[in-house]
């Protein structure tokens, strides 16, 4: 990739249109949490002569369900839908953030607003009109997961510093090795990967695109990003498995 692409995918699309810079300072350290304190089992004061009280009988719990690992959504755009898995163990921070976003029902009815074909698809910030829309504030970068930026996997969009991620994301459309190495502090954030629909992602990828609103790349036929759904893990690998039989 040349150094054009690296700056595009870099520019403030969630806090304002702003061209790219390296950003002064690197990414903070991340801090271990401090280990617990050692607990010491209770002791009993009991004599040793004198039977032991039982202990009062506590009213019964129930135990709490384990937290998702893997979350799954179902994009449905103007040109077909895209199913996409979440890896919500690798990078939590980001597969939340964008479920809230998605639970809100805030990318219903935004765009794709910029799409380089031999790079990738990005979208989730602009309405057909192209109005920005207001964020939640910005998330820690998880680039440091283990999760590549690799053609079909869904990341985060931010700017040139390091922790600005907000609503936008971008699906990779080739190996984007370059994106996994840091730049003024950090790399980019992968937090999934599409399951089925990349012929979709491979349609958006080839559209026309121009100037549009002062911003290049901008495809010249709204493609729509009309609604975003929570699905089960049991209704993506149906979405999968149909998609598959129809190849």
């Amino acid at each position: 990739m040349n150094v054009w692409k690296m700056a595009l995918v870099s520019v403030a699309l969630c806090g304002g249109i702003a061209w790219a810079q390296p950003p002064a300072t690197p990414a903070p350290a991340e801090t271990p949490p401090a280990a617990p304190a050692k607990v010491e089992p209770p002791k009993s004061e009991t004599p040793k002569t004198e039977p032991a009280k039982q202990p009062e009988a506590k009213p019964e719990t129930k135990a709490q369900p384990a937290k998702e690992t893997m979350m799954y959504a179902l994009m449905k755009t103007s040109m077909g839908d895209i199913v996409l898995e979440l890896d919500g163990a690798k990078a939590p921070i980001s597969t939340e953030n964008f479920m809230k976003y998605v639970t809100d029902g805030f990318y219903d009815g935004t765009i794709f607003h910029r799409v380089i074909k031999n790079f990738m698809i990005q979208g989730g910030g602009f309405t057909a009109d192209m109005k920005q829309k207001k964020t939640r504030d910005p998330i820690k970068n998880e680039w440091k997961n283990g999760l590549k930026n690799l053609r079909g996997t869904i990341a985060m969009a931010r700017t040139s510093v390091p922790d600005s991620a907000t609503c936008q994301f971008y699906i990779n459309v080739v190996d984007n090795h370059s994106l996994d190495q840091p730049n003024g502090g950090a790399a980019y954030a992968v937090f999934g990967k599409v399951i089925a629909g990349m012929d979709v992602v491979d349609k958006i990828r080839n559209v026309a695109t121009g100037v549009k609103g002062g911003m290049p790349d901008n495809p010249t036929t709204t493609v729509l990003i009309e609604k975003v759904t929570k699905i089960t893990a049991e209704e993506a690998n149906a979405l999968k498995t149909a998609a598959e039989s129809k190849k």
